[in-house]
C-alpha cells in the first residue's frame, strides 16, 4: 500500500500542472493523465469493494503474462474503456476532491478479502493482490506520460 500511497503523492505533486500539454508526448493534458488514473484507481477499488470473492475465477491469460514479465504497458496501444475516460477538463478541485476519494480507497482496501477482485477487459479476473499490481503498473505509466510532457515540454 506504501508505495500506491506515494504514486497519489506524486499524482498530487503533479496537479498545478494540470493544463500542460505536449502534443509530441501524448495529445491529452497532464490533468486528463491525471484524471483518468483517479478514475482508474476509484473505479476498481469500487468494483473490488462490490465483489464477491467466492465468484473470483483465475483463468490464464498470456496478455496479463506478458504485461507482468515486462512490467510495462506499451504506450499508444490500447483506447481507453469509456467508464474510465475523462469527457472534461478537470479543475484543480476535481482533480482533488478524486484524489482524496483515491487516498481513502487504497487506506480501505488492505482490509479486503484476499480474492476480492476486478474483471479487467483484457487481463480478466484480478484478485486483490493482482489488483494492486495493476493499479501501482497504470498509475506508472500514466505518470511517466505526465513527467515527459511536464520536462521535455
Amino acid at each position: 500500500m506504501k508505495q500506491l500511497h506515494e504514486l497519489l503523492n506524486q499524482i498530487e505533486s503533479h496537479i498545478a500542472h494540470h493544463e500542460k500539454t505536449n502534443p509530441v508526448i501524448s495529445q491529452a493534458t497532464v490533468g486528463w493523465q491525471l484524471d483518468h488514473s483517479l478514475l482508474v484507481i476509484n473505479g476498481v477499488i469500487a468494483h473490488l469493494k462490490n465483489s464477491n470473492p467466492e465468484n473470483y475465477k483465475w483463468k490464464f491469460k498470456w496478455i496479463r503474462l506478458y504485461i507482468q514479465i515486462t512490467n510495462k504497458i506499451p504506450r499508444g496501444k490500447v483506447r481507453v474503456p469509456k467508464s474510465v475516460k475523462p469527457v472534461d477538463v478537470a479543475t484543480i478541485e476535481e482533480l482533488e476532491s478524486k484524489l482524496k476519494q483515491a487516498r481513502t480507497g487504497v487506506a480501505e482496501i488492505q482490509n479486503l478479502h484476499p480474492n476480492s477482485y476486478f474483471t479487467h477487459p483484457f487481463f480478466g479476473d484480478l484478485n486483490l493482490k493482482t489488483t494492486i499490481w495493476f493499479l501501482k503498473l497504470h498509475t506508472k505509466h500514466h505518470l511517466k506520460i505526465v513527467n515527459d510532457i511536464i520536462n521535455k515540454g
